[in-house]
């Protein structure tokens, strides 16, 4: 058994600062401690997949990252560690507790996972081992994991026993306070704009300060490099709704940029839960824009559910400093202007250009233009084997 400090100590020392996660009882003096100290930043997500794209999100802005769940949660986590993390070439060291370990006594929700933990790993192209159960193992399995990552820009897992780690009571809340919160609603009769004119509003408002604009899967982001493929552009290829928690780690990480995330209604009504962790955790310089076109557009126009939700008003609940909703793109003008972490609600029409092509580079050759535009300078930056495909 091991003190949490001896293992969050060691990974600070190695430049871990930022966790994200989702508690399990395996985990919870673990997390205590990372509460309990005012240097480190944690993240209570709403659910794993959430918390692997904003840990993502703080690999990106050069800082390096742990997220925290139970095995269970790595089924919400699959759609990032496979179409975000593996693509984009995004390392984040990842705790899972080891619930239903073969010969452990625990509650049957947890049997099948147990025995297939180490395995979904291994399927997803994950390296594992045991989270280190002595003071002495610490700094080997941090070696290797940091080793790994550094070399592939990939994640590295380790799967924490019961008992691992000793009683770490909570002294703090990990809950920030929030703003004083407006809405402005200018309503929907108004001619819907086109995906492509709130993009390029996006673009203009990006064009005149540091901003990093980052485009939810789908249309959104193929659309945006059509426009002008720009070195401060990120295009999202899968990972569908993992947009706004992506652009919350990296805003987390670099305050001193802003942050824009194209995201789509039915993007957003994935992971819905992600609103409140923007709201609690979200800082000045987060803009979440849905363009809202009621529909899934690249797969074939199918409708989403989103014409009986209110966003804008979700988003007010949820914590978001201005929420506005409209069909005006001069809104995200003013919406950037105005401390956050804001939310912009447009709706637009469906529908998409003609031969609308796809970016001619990699997700990886997109990450590595990017942190190069942001000055980062990080081992995981151009990692081996960022070919088209990567």
């Amino acid at each position: 058994m091991i003190q949490a400090q001896d293992f969050v100590e060691s990974a600070r020392v190695r430049g871990f600062a930022f966790y994200a996660g989702v508690p399990c009882s395996f985990l919870k003096p673990f997390i205590n401690y990372v509460i309990d100290d005012s240097e480190l930043t944690y993240v209570s997500s709403a659910n794993e997949g959430d918390a692997v794209a904003t840990a993502a999100g703080a690999a990106l802005a050069g800082q390096r990252s742990i997220a925290m769940m139970q095995n269970s949660g790595l089924g919400n986590a699959v759609s990032p560690l496979t179409s975000l993390n593996y693509v984009f070439r995004l390392p984040v060291l990842l705790i899972v507790t080891w619930r239903g370990m073969p010969g452990l006594t625990d509650e049957p929700q947890h049997a099948l996972m147990g025995q297939i933990t180490q395995s979904m790993l291994e399927t997803m192209q994950i390296p594992s081992e045991i989270f280190p159960e002595s003071a002495a193992d610490i700094e080997p399995a941090l070696r290797r994991a940091t080793a790994h990552m550094d070399a592939t820009g990939r994640p590295y897992a380790l799967v924490m026993k019961k008992g691992t780690v000793a009683a770490h009571e909570l002294r703090s809340s990990a809950a920030p306070p929030r703003p004083n919160r407006e809405l402005q609603e200018t309503g929907f009769d108004g001619v819907r704009p086109t995906r492509s004119a709130v993009l390029a509003a996006m673009q203009s408002a990006a064009a005149s300060r540091n901003t990093v604009v980052i485009a939810s899967t789908g249309y959104a982001g193929r659309e945006l490099f059509a426009l002008d493929d720009r070195p401060n552009q990120l295009y999202m290829v899968g990972s569908m709704g993992c947009a706004s928690s992506l652009g919350l780690g990296f805003a987390m990480v670099r305050p001193d940029w802003q942050v824009l995330v194209a995201d789509g209604d039915g993007a957003a009504l994935m992971r819905m839960g992600n609103l409140a962790t923007v709201g609690a955790y979200g800082g000045d310089n987060l803009h979440h824009v849905l363009l809202d076109n009621e529909v899934h557009d690249s797969t074939g126009g199918q409708g989403t559910v989103s014409p009986g939700v209110q966003f804008s008003r979700v988003a007010t609940a949820c914590g978001y400093a201005h929420s506005y909703a409209g069909t005006d793109t001069a809104l995200i003008g003013q919406a950037v202007e105005a401390a956050g972490p804001n939310f912009i609600h447009l709706k637009t029409a469906p529908g998409a250009p003609d031969s609308l092509p796809r970016p001619n580079l990699s997700p990886a050759q997109v990450k590595t233009r990017l942190m190069n535009h942001l000055g980062v300078d990080v081992p995981w930056l151009a990692a081996k084997g960022d070919s088209k495909h990567a």
